[in-house]
């Protein structure tokens, strides 16, 4: 699609990836992005506009839908870690957090803005995901959890979207250099990369991002036996 003059929404746009999606698509000719916020002062660019939403709140996604109704690219980017939940240890609230942010808040923003889309043509609907959503991680089993979720709603959506139009798509990557992967020291992709790539996904038609070398190699390897798949 032609990102030049498009509306966009991205959701929890005011750090990290999100921000990143937002500046990449201005970056492309966008005329305007919404900033999906919890708190909209934290927004800092001026080229965005700031839009009050909590993916979890569902008069704040309707809110949104009513104020947004030009928009035809909605990136579903607002997530959480729920790091506190692992395998064996630990309260199972960060993990039902996760899955309250992860993936119902995804649903719920997808929901609202689908028939917005369907109006304005079509559009897209973008959803970052993780190289987790293939990959079940004791030390984060919660967030592993919710992005394999996400990844069967994205792939539900792709089906469910297709006869109005709407491009689906989904991010994948490995750990990306922002606050979220702040505790590990493993290898980091920029988010302007994986903004990047997605944006080049957009005006391309691709319906799959995988935005570094770990995840594209945890992909391939879903096709092998269990036994002889390597981990990530």
């Amino acid at each position: 699609m032609d990102i030049k003059g498009s509306v966009a929404l991205v959701t929890g746009a005011n750090r990290g990836i999100g921000r990143a999606f937002a500046r990449a698509l201005m970056e492309h000719g966008a005329s305007k992005v919404y900033a999906g916020v919890r708190d909209p002062a934290t927004v800092v660019d001026q080229d965005l506009t700031p839009l009050r939403l909590d993916v979890t709140r569902p008069e704040e996604v309707a809110d949104a839908a009513a104020a947004a109704g030009d928009v035809s690219i909605v990136i579903n980017n607002a997530g959480i870690g729920g790091t506190g939940t692992t395998l064996l240890e630990g309260s199972f609230d960060d993990a039902r957090r996760a899955m309250e942010v992860n993936y119902f808040g995804t649903w719920a923003v997808s929901r609202a803005f689908a028939p917005i889309l369907a109006r304005n043509g079509g559009g897209a609907l973008v959803n970052m995901l993780s190289l987790a959503s293939w990959a079940g991680r004791p030390l984060f089993t919660g967030y592993a959890a919710s992005k394999a979720a996400q990844w069967s709603l994205t792939d539900a959506l792709r089906q469910g979207l297709r006869d109005q139009g709407t491009a689906v798509i989904g991010v994948h990557s490995g750990f990306v250099d922002t606050d979220l992967s702040a505790w590990t020291d493993e290898p980091k992709i920029s988010a302007a990369d994986v903004a990047e790539q997605t944006v080049q996904a957009l005006a391309n038609g691709w319906i799959e991002v995988l935005a570094d070398e770990e995840t594209r190699r945890v992909k391939a390897a879903l096709s092998q036996p269990l036994d002889s798949a390597p981990r990530a």
